[in-house]
């Protein structure tokens, strides 16, 4: 059978949020849309995985798979897993501390149908206290590096939309959020679908380059809304703001080159070198830029295959 929707979800040690995330998706998507639900388990703990399981098992609907990985594949490597049972037209990427306002999946849908120029497309997002959290962003790249958010969009506001505008119609910007994206499976497999070298973060900077490489751009569909617990699903650590670091600067060597990846590295060591004076946690963060942050430092290499 193949769906209208596949909508793929990642779980590692945060249930509670999938099993919310889940029902908000059954709750608010549209009985016309043929929706398969994909749930990948990234090796939770066994009371979190079981808890999942037992309300995947008493929803009854078997157009939900949940497969359990063997190891913590990180977000993209859980998506990649995910694409792999997925049997649908258009795929949705969405971070499991998260909740639909709207039937966001069928907006999206239709906007998606309507503009062969979106690649990739997002809801107005908000958090749990409703303020409103950026939807678009520009690329990771040396100019956002060494100018800034604010300057890049004075100097070119079309290319460079404000963040926090409120805005009624879509957007067109660099990137969409990964907590919450749609693309069509088409257009995900002509770019190669997720880099499986990165673990965390930058995942969708990196599609969204590729993507505007065949001319297919990112939206903020506004109509569409979500709720984002952020930060509720990866709990800040030095170990996370290491792995952030590992993932920039490889994105920034992809697809700037070294260059441009060694003048980003440095301002990042002199960055930290004074920072961890008065940050003192900081320095073992200091040692890793200076190495060159490796991909060899990742959490990646550190995941062990559970029995």
């Amino acid at each position: 059978m193949m769906f209208d929707i596949a909508a793929i979800l990642i779980n590692y040690n945060s249930s509670n949020f999938t099993i919310s995330c889940v029902e908000s998706i059954l709750e608010k998507t549209s009985n016309e849309i043929k929706l398969q639900l994909v749930i990948i388990d990234n090796n939770s703990n066994e009371t979190d995985y079981l808890s999942l399981s037992n309300f995947i098992i008493h929803l009854k609907n078997e157009n939900i798979i949940l497969h359990r990985s063997p190891i913590n594949t990180g977000f993209g490597g859980g998506n990649i897993l995910g694409v792999s049972f997925a049997r649908a037209r258009y795929y949705a990427f969405i971070n499991n501390d998260s909740l639909l306002e709207n039937d966001c999946l069928s907006i999206l849908k239709k906007e998606i149908e309507l503009d062969e120029s979106i690649g990739i497309c997002g809801p107005l997002c908000h958090n749990e206290r409703g303020d409103l959290l950026p939807t678009l962003d520009y690329f990771a790249s040396p100019m956002k590096e060494f100018l800034g958010r604010k300057l890049m969009h004075k100097i070119n506001p079309i290319e460079y939309p404000s963040r926090t505008d409120i805005i009624t119609k879509k957007q067109k910007g660099q990137f969409v959020a990964g907590s919450f994206m749609m693309m069509r499976a088409d257009d995900y497999r002509k770019i190669g679908g997720f880099d499986p070298t990165i673990f965390l973060y930058y995942e969708e900077t990196d599609m969204c380059i590729r993507l505007r490489k065949i001319n297919k751009m990112a939206y903020m569909i506004t109509n569409a809304k979500f709720i984002h617990y952020h930060g509720a699903s990866t709990k800040s650590s030095i170990a996370i703001k290491k792995e952030h670091k590992i993932s920039y600067l490889y994105v920034i060597k992809k697809h700037y080159g070294y260059f441009w990846y060694q003048i980003v590295l440095n301002k990042l060591r002199i960055q930290y070198f004074f920072k961890s004076f008065f940050k003192p946690k900081y320095w073992s963060l200091f040692f890793l830029l200076l190495i060159g942050a490796p991909l060899s430092k990742s959490l990646k290499v550190k995941q062990k295959i559970k029995t």
